[in-house]
């Protein structure tokens, strides 16, 4: 992979989506939560439910806006395409093909990973309820930490399999 893909990947698409979505998830739990005084960790308004629903929403709307907006930055030429094939990079064949099923597929994965590492990781810290201000901040954190791992993926998954540029053709 070169160089550059390499830098567009880990600063725009890992660093930039977690700022963003550390400012999107923090005004999203401020809004949906500003009622609580304490947020529990079980229960229908909850930190465990929020983080659950977060490890699917995030990457499923991640996967359906980059997506978008990386093939965008191929055609301006802001980044050059792998042109990777699923029969040279076999991992592709085994990814869905739509990027709305693509998010879901990925959506799972996160809830699979991520959200049992959050419960184990508030376990060990004793945590049983956050009050407003502190869950504001973890779901702001954690949503970061999700966007600096599913962004790049999502973003590498996009121009991965896009088609590389020919040169013009010069008669001969």
């Amino acid at each position: 992979m070169p160089p550059a893909v390499r830098r567009y990947l880990l600063l725009e698409q890992g660093v930039g989506a977690a700022v963003f979505n550390f400012v999107l998830n923090a005004a999203i739990a401020g809004a949906m939560f500003r009622s609580v005084d304490v947020v529990p960790l079980w229960g229908q308004q909850s930190i465990m439910g929020d983080t659950i629903g977060t490890c699917f929403l995030l990457p499923l709307l991640t996967c359906l806006i980059a997506t978008r907006l990386v093939r965008g930055h191929l055609r301006a030429g802001k980044v050059a395409s792998l042109g990777w094939t699923r029969a040279s990079h076999p991992v592709l064949g085994w990814l869905p093909r739509t990027t709305a099923r693509r998010g879901v597929a990925l959506g799972v994965a996160c809830i699979a990973l991520l959200a049992p590492l959050a419960f184990v990781a508030l376990g060990l810290l004793g945590v049983a309820g956050l009050p407003f201000w502190r869950f504001v901040l973890f779901k702001a954190a954690f949503a970061a930490l999700a966007a600096a791992l599913v962004t790049p993926l999502v973003a590498l998954w996009a121009i991965a399999e896009a088609p590389v540029p020919r040169e013009s053709a010069t008669p001969t």
